[in-house]
């Protein structure tokens, strides 16, 4: 009967932690302050033309990646002022390393300057996204 209790147990812990990690999947996060300078293959990859340029940090047999690329190109392709581009670190992992990247999809908003806005970890939720993303934009979403 122990045994069952334990089992009991163990899933009800594991159910909770999935709910949590699921919940947090997604959810837009303000930027702490940093100090550090970006990787050049971020530097490189920044639009001077945008206000905001969103850095998707992606791995190669990450299938979520897929699915955040999906909901980034066309929000970016459809809002002013917003570039999004995909950069894949599987043969780069120092590049996620140095930006305290722990898992991947993680979507970075960056300013022209380098300037770190908020990040997603997982696959951003669109119109959260852009919610959060609109104080730092110009212009209107077609």
């Amino acid at each position: 009967m122990t045994g069952l209790w334990v089992l009991v147990a163990v899933l009800v812990a594991a159910s909770a932690v999935g709910l949590l990690l699921r919940a947090r999947n997604g959810r837009v996060r303000e930027a702490r302050p940093a100090a550090r300078e970006l990787p050049g293959p971020v530097t490189a990859v920044l639009d001077p033309a945008s206000a905001v340029t969103l850095v998707q940090i992606s791995t190669t047999f990450c299938a979520p990646c897929r699915h955040a690329k999906a909901v980034l190109e066309p929000l970016a392709e459809r809002t002013d002022g917003l570039h999004h581009v995909e950069l894949d670190v599987t043969n780069q992992p120092e590049v996620a390393q140095s930006l305290s990247v722990l898992r991947t999809p993680t979507t970075i908003a960056l300013t022209t300057d380098g300037r770190e806005l908020l990040r997603v970890s997982g696959v951003p939720k669109g119109p959260e996204l852009l919610d959060a993303l609109r104080p730092h934009l110009t212009t209107r979403t077609r």
